[in-house]
């Protein structure tokens, strides 16, 4: 997994920097105010348990990220 930054130029996100593999699927979350997105039931408590996993401490710092070998797929 890799986390980068991309900016829309012509209707495209342009990613500085970052080696993406043709095909490579990506997630996109916009910072617009007016962006929203949906979720289902599931997905939505899937989202608070991650959210209270953070607040438990249980989380990776960037630098920890990283620092960590990629998984093999």
């Amino acid at each position: 997994m890799q986390v980068a930054t991309g900016t829309v130029i012509n209707g495209k996100i342009v990613v500085e920097g970052a080696e993406l593999a043709e095909g490579t699927v990506v997630t996109v979350l916009s910072r617009g105010a007016s962006a929203r997105f949906s979720l289902t039931v599931e997905q939505e408590n899937e989202l608070l348990e991650a959210i209270a996993g953070i607040a438990r401490g249980e989380f990776v710092t960037p630098e920890e990220l990283i620092a960590s070998p990629p998984k093999q797929a």
